[in-house]
């Protein structure tokens, strides 16, 4: 759970600070912050308490520790990915030439989707709107995580065009950010059976009106 914690926060910040796109999720905070001048790692911080809360109504029930859980996950969360990005930054990824930043902002996404197919597997503890994907993918999709994620990104694609008729410019989207879209569900479901494989999924949830 902690490993996959920090590695997420570390892709996340990577791929602001290399500028050539990021996951569609971060990409909506970016473009947020460019629109309304809140401070990324805010705006994750509250995209993570409206997942949280999104996810209560999913499961058809009240649960106060799962609640409490995503929300001290995407607190410590959000401060890694300041941190993560503020130190990247002062190494110079930003200054890099475009083709080493787009590698490097490939790379990144990986490193987030190996993170969420790691903490997702453990199930002690995740960040809120990956826990949403997981009870799409289990409980809705039969399993389909390519699907679960599909549908995960209608919310944050719609935040990027809303703030794009205030702004009239696009931030944070560029390869790395189709990258996400197309194969966020391939690698975290490779990433399954390829990182740790004796680490398996332990998702369980007792819905109000079912066992």
């Amino acid at each position: 759970m902690i490993l996959g914690l920090v590695l997420n926060a570390l892709g996340n910040g990577l791929c602001i600070s290399s500028n050539m796109g990021s996951g569609i999720w971060t990409a909506s905070a970016v473009n947020l912050n460019q629109w309304l001048g809140v401070d990324t790692g805010l705006v994750l911080f509250i995209i993570g308490v409206l997942n949280a809360l999104t996810n209560q109504f999913l499961i058809h029930r009240v649960d106060v520790k799962r609640f409490i859980g995503q929300i001290l996950f995407v607190s410590f969360y959000s401060y890694f990915i300041d941190l993560f990005t503020m130190l990247f930054e002062f190494m110079g990824i930003p200054k890099l030439p475009i083709f080493p930043r787009a590698l490097i902002a490939i790379l990144s996404i990986i490193c987030f989707c190996v993170a969420i197919s790691l903490y997702q597997r453990a199930n002690i503890v995740m960040h809120p709107n990956d826990d949403t994907t997981n009870i799409l993918r289990f409980h809705y999709l039969k399993g389909n995580s390519t699907a679960a994620q599909i549908i995960d990104f209608i919310p944050p694609t719609i935040v990027v065009i809303v703030a794009f008729i205030f702004t009239h410019q696009i931030y944070s989207i560029n390869i790395a950010t189709l990258v996400s879209i197309l194969f966020n569900g391939v690698f975290i479901a490779t990433s399954d059976k390829l990182v740790w494989p004796r680490l398996k999924h332990n998702f369980k949830i007792k819905f109000e009106n079912r066992e």
